[in-house]
């Protein structure tokens, strides 16, 4: 269930703030783990929101930003880091970030992998 406190005029924030998490942890993740190298697992990570009804007041602020449902039925950010590697933990971890952010919004977010 959705944070019905949320202000609709918040969530091109809340998404920048997710993506900008998201950034920040896949790159300390691929500069102190992986020392700045691209290798291992090849693969993509994702975040997806919940129980938002894209006809609502909400879905549609989500989809006025650029976002819309995916075939799970989940609002879904593809590599939310930008992070232009191939690695899926680096990935991951980004999309960790970004679900973290939404969640601490009131969102239920989960980070998404799979390998390439």
């Amino acid at each position: 269930m959705t944070n019905a406190t949320v202000d609709l005029e918040m969530i091109p924030a809340i998404i920048k703030e997710a993506r900008e998490a998201a950034y920040i942890a896949a790159d300390k993740f691929f500069n102190e783990k992986l020392g700045g190298e691209d290798q291992m697992a090849c693969g993509f990570a994702w975040v997806n929101i919940w129980g938002v009804k894209m006809n609502t007041k909400l879905g549609k602020a989500f989809k006025a930003a650029g976002l819309d449902k995916d075939y799970s039925g989940a609002i879904s950010i593809w590599n939310p880091s930008g992070i232009n590697v191939q690695n899926v933990d680096v990935k991951e971890a980004g999309a960790e970030a970004a679900a973290d952010v939404f969640t601490k919004y009131g969102f239920t977010a989960y980070a998404g992998s799979r390998l390439d």
